[in-house]
């Protein structure tokens, strides 16, 4: 009946029902984020390297061309595998000669931010030697110097210089696809082809490329420096975050509240004990002891944790609990309780405990976010755990690389509303729960 009181009553407050939506999509997105990205392959991904070679640097979220009149250009992805019929392998006195040709369509309104070609070569001794040409909608042609390649050769266009010198020293990625009939440097659409030829010198000899035409656009969250896709530690700081706060809260605040019962209960050396020991570590700053710790021993989340657990037990929380309790104390169904011959044990569990419970809820949801904040603040000064990915992380990342400043407003604003909407979900959640569950302010 209770229970039922208090749903009804809920529906009075549309606060919390705005506060529970916020934080069943935070759930929601927490799972599935553990779903989709294990943890063992978050780690890999955020470590960066290779993997995120056919990524483009410093793309802004796909999302952001729903807002623009054109449309910016996506990473293209063209593998010779893909187009069988336009490659072709002829001898010639003992040498053998190749052709690939790959097709770009390229229909969008900006330029590419790079290109790139990464081959797959397979030869016994020597080394294939190739040629690059490009020929554009309206008959252009570039070709570069020969280039021999490795096995795994990455063929930069933009560092060409040959091709730089053919287009009038301007990047390749402006004089392969800028109109050059127009004052005005826009984009020529239509059927780029990208022709590598050359010569290999093995009968089993083979070779294989991609070729990458780096969007302005990439991901739903953007890529930073490294390549890395942001929708990683946007997906995965979501998980740890809630770990993070969840866990602190209950650690904190379970085990304060429980100590302030015993303390009130015993009073005398255990009390005074108690509160002693609170008013020293009330003295001892969080934040400084926690960077001291990152500097000096370790930056694991799980270290920063535990010192979060353990300092917040005795923080200033236990003295209004200890207020609290000293009401429960005089209550007249302890004195009977304790007439008839109860434990202290099951008073202090079962009495006491369960008549400040609903104050505690309150307490405990809107407490979450502090500690959501506490660690995305000790990521920002590069105290963060050194392998996970988390939106404090993402922050530091934007500070160094100065994102601010080159214009990469994504990298800094994605983490930062989503820290603003957790600490909005839990306050809107917590106040107004204390207000439906605490006699004091409920409404009449």
């Amino acid at each position: 009946m209770r229970l039922r009181k208090y749903l009804s009553q809920i529906r009075r407050y549309p606060s919390v029902i705005i506060g529970l939506f916020i934080i069943g999509l935070l759930i929601f997105t927490a799972i599935a984020a553990v779903i989709i990205i294990p943890y063992e392959e978050a780690i890999i991904l955020w470590r960066g390297g290779d993997m995120w070679a056919e990524s483009p640097r410093n793309a802004r979220p796909l999302y952001v061309d729903w807002f623009t009149r054109g449309n910016l250009p996506r990473t293209e992805i063209l593998d010779s595998r893909d187009f069988p019929a336009n490659k072709t392998k002829e001898s010639l006195n003992g040498v053998y000669q190749f052709e690939i040709m790959l097709p770009l369509n390229y229909q969008y309104d900006g330029f590419p931010k790079e290109m790139n070609l990464f081959f797959e070569a397979d030869f016994a001794e020597v080394r294939p030697n190739i040629a690059i040409e490009v020929l554009t909608p309206d008959g252009r042609q570039y070709k570069t110097s020969d280039i021999s390649i490795t096995r795994d050769s990455v063929i930069r266009m933009e560092q060409r210089t040959e091709l730089r010198r053919q287009m009038g020293n301007q990047s390749p990625r402006f004089g392969i696809f800028a109109d050059p009939e127009q004052e005005e440097r826009n984009v020529l659409k239509g059927e780029y082809q990208f022709i590598i030829s050359g010569y290999l010198f093995g009968t089993e000899d083979d070779i294989d490329l991609r070729l990458v035409s780096y969007g302005q656009v990439h991901g739903f969250g953007g890529t930073d420096h490294r390549r890395r896709d942001l929708g990683v530690a946007l997906l995965w700081g979501t998980p740890v975050a809630l770990m993070f706060g969840v866990l602190a809260a209950v650690g904190a605040n379970i085990t304060t509240f429980i100590i302030s019962a015993i303390g009130v209960w015993y009073g005398g050396l255990v009390d005074s004990a108690i509160q002693r020991v609170t008013e020293v570590n009330m003295i001892i700053p969080t934040l400084p002891l926690l960077i001291l710790i990152g500097m000096f021993y370790s930056r694991s989340l799980w270290v920063m944790l535990a010192v979060v657990i353990i300092k917040g037990v005795f923080g200033p929380a236990i003295k209004t609990y200890r207020a609290m309790f000293l009401q429960v104390k005089e209550l007249p169904f302890i004195e009977a309780a304790e007439a008839y011959g109860t434990s202290n044990r099951r008073i202090i569990f079962f009495y006491m405990l369960p008549k400040i419970i609903p104050t505690l809820i309150p307490q405990f949801v809107t407490v979450i976010p502090t500690f959501v904040f506490l660690e995305a603040s000790l990521a920002v000064l590069g105290l963060g755990d050194p392998v996970l990915p988390t939106w404090g992380k993402m922050l530091n990342d934007a500070l160094s690389e100065g994102a601010l400043f080159m214009g990469h407003f994504y990298w800094v604003l994605q983490p930062a509303i989503l820290l603003i909407f957790t600490g909005l979900g839990f306050a809107m959640t917590g106040f107004a729960l204390d207000r439906i569950l605490n006699p004091r302010l409920r409404r009449r």
